[in-house]
């Protein structure tokens, strides 16, 4: 489990144990894949550990299709009787030396904001912005925890809470 020194209240993870069968769905890029893969593993570990079911696993070429990718998913998944409760989005964007990384990390965190405003079920941020690729280990199981088993609990929070509030617990 993750051990972000920032955020004990978010892995504070004993309520989800009485989540049933949460769906949740994965987006994720193939850019920077060694990364965005542990990022993957941290996150399915964590929804199996607490019996959810990944619905769907779509790999997408980069960041910026992250948004259009979330849209998508949910279209196809949003009249049928099994749809994911939360998305979870991938990826991981290193700052090289021209303003590329600036348009990317904008796009992508406007288009995953707009996504949360206007669809019945959250998408999760879970890309990674970084300087360096050190700083992406230092964030998967490192000192900064592991952002993909945080990217889990996350979207199980967030099952839980739209379950509560629906009265569908």
């Amino acid at each position: 489990m993750a051990q972000s020194h920032n955020s004990f209240s978010l892995l504070d993870t004993h309520l989800l144990e009485q989540l049933k069968l949460p769906k949740v769905a994965i987006v994720h890029t193939e850019w920077n894949d060694k990364i965005v893969r542990e990022l993957v593993n941290g996150c399915e570990s964590i929804i199996h550990r607490f019996t959810g079911d990944i619905i769907e696993n779509m790999a997408l070429p980069g960041c910026f299709e992250l948004p259009f990718g979330c849209r998508m998913l949910w279209e196809h998944y949003k009249d049928k009787d099994e749809k994911p409760e939360a998305i979870i989005a991938f990826g991981a964007v290193i700052r090289g030396g021209t303003p590329h990384f600036d348009y990317v990390c904008r796009a992508v965190t406007d288009g995953i904001l707009q996504l949360n405003l206007t669809l019945p079920i959250p998408v999760i941020f879970g890309v990674l912005t970084l300087d360096t690729e050190e700083q992406a280990w230092e964030r998967l199981g490192g000192p900064h925890g592991h952002k993909g088993e945080e990217a889990a609990v996350t979207a199980l929070k967030m099952i839980r809470n739209s379950r509560l509030k629906s009265g569908r617990m």
